[in-house]
């Protein structure tokens, strides 16, 4: 009786824990959006349009650049909590991510400036390197070590403190407004990297800087963050392919109301419960396998699809019943051929909830090669599904249920894999 309590009592508090990082970092996305958003608005009021396009372009050219690195944190949390060998694992991810910068300033600086001629200063464009650089590499340390209440806090804090530090370079030190869109940029990530440099400092001392002896963990540990970053790629693939797509195939309003609205409102509900997904229970579903606490994870999938339905039917009811009207109050009437789109979304967002769980509990038992696999699945229906769609219509809807088609495959054959998981550990039970 005593062992069953003291397995019980763990499994209870990791769920817990869970469940209040979960809505913390919900919280937490749900201001980082609003301040964004609010700052956007107030920006577009009077900083020239020109202005504006160049600095949420350049932005986005680094942005891909740097992102696949955020494919290392995955790779990271599995690897730490199958060996607990922070010192190689950080190291490894630090020698990786100096060879990206690096890159990302030899090759996209210059293409920035040259091959697309945006006149960007240099050093504004160093400055967002380096400082988005620092930013990735804490963040996937506070990632590794399970730190939720620091990650929660960082989601809210950069946003104000951009908003803060362009006040201040703009009023104060008299910039310009594309300048000060830079610095404030590279000095809130610069901010954000030393508070979770600090924070983290207090509860777990920093790695030496050292060379790396490869041993099978850490090869393995090397291949699933190449896998992991591949992954990421294709995760932001598919919605360049529904761009692409709607570039192609209609008119420029429809891209409009994709660009304006459908694409915008598709990132902050994955913002809000999908990204958190990855973010907290995913670790905790790593050290769950380590520990076998099967009961646990059970546990975890249970409230994980309860949250997914009740998210999604709340979504759904809302375009159901008030999509027209919440997009009219919103924008002008123009953008009114939008709900359709924004319905057909709502339908399917319950798969990329549940996929995105799945992907996690397979990424968890190190299959980061399936993961990937059934990602590419999800561009490959994507594609096929929308040139199939358009020869019985030509209605821009059909690109938002192609991508959902796409999380549907996605979601079919990540339950295959997560079945077969859970056979296998049968099996070996019952051996």
């Amino acid at each position: 009786m005593e062992k069953k309590l003291a397995q019980e009592m763990p499994q209870d508090d990791a769920l817990s824990r869970l469940k209040q990082a979960f809505i913390n970092g919900v919280w937490a996305t749900l201001a980082s959006i609003s301040v964004g958003f609010l700052f956007k608005i107030w920006l577009a009021q009077w900083v020239p349009k020109g202005d504006l396009a160049l600095f949420h372009s350049v932005v986005d050219i680094i942005s891909l650049s740097l992102i696949l690195m955020t494919g290392f944190r995955s790779s990271m949390v599995v690897s730490y909590s199958q060996t607990q060998n922070d010192r190689d694992i950080i190291n490894i991810f630090r020698f990786s991510l100096i060879v990206m910068v690096l890159i990302t300033w030899g090759l996209v600086i210059p293409y920035i400036k040259h091959r697309l001629h945006i006149n960007v200063g240099y050093l504004e464009l160093v400055g967002v390197i380096f400082s988005m650089g620092l930013k990735v590499y804490f963040t996937n340390l506070v990632a590794m070590y399970r730190l939720y209440s620091i990650s929660n806090k960082v989601t809210w804090m950069e946003p104000l403190g951009n908003v803060v530090l362009f006040l201040l370079c703009y009023y104060v030190l008299k910039l310009e407004a594309l300048s000060s869109l830079f610095y404030s940029m590279s000095l809130s990530s610069l901010s954000v990297a030393a508070f979770m440099y600090i924070r983290r400092r207090k509860e777990i001392a920093t790695r030496p800087l050292a060379t790396v002896h490869l041993n099978p963990s850490l090869i393995n540990y090397v291949k699933k963050s190449f896998t992991a970053s591949l992954e990421a790629g294709a995760s932001i693939l598919m919605i360049y392919i529904t761009v692409l797509l709607t570039i192609s195939h209609f008119s420029v309003d429809e891209l409009g109301d994709f660009q304006v609205i459908v694409r915008p409102v598709f990132t902050y509900m994955t913002m809000l419960f999908v990204f958190p997904i990855y973010r907290f229970v995913l670790p905790e579903l790593a050290v769950c396998v380590r520990k076998e606490q099967h009961a646990q994870i059970r546990s975890i999938r249970r409230w994980v699809f309860k949250l997914a339905v009740s998210v999604s039917a709340i979504f759904f009811v809302s375009m159901l019943l008030w999509g027209e009207k919440i997009v009219l109050w919103v924008f002008p009437a123009e953008y009114k051929s939008a709900v359709p789109v924004l319905f057909h979304f709502s339908i399917f967002f319950v798969f990329m909830m549940l996929n995105a769980y799945q992907l996690a509990y397979i990424k968890a038992h190190g299959n980061f090669t399936q993961s990937l696999l059934i990602r590419l699945s999800g561009i490959v229906t994507l594609v096929a599904a929308f040139y199939f769609l358009s020869m019985f219509t030509t209605n821009v809807v059909a690109i938002i249920v192609a991508l959902g088609l796409g999380y549907v495959m996605m979601f079919i054959l990540s339950t295959i894999a997560e079945q077969r998981i859970l056979r296998r550990q049968q099996d070996m039970v019952v051996v």
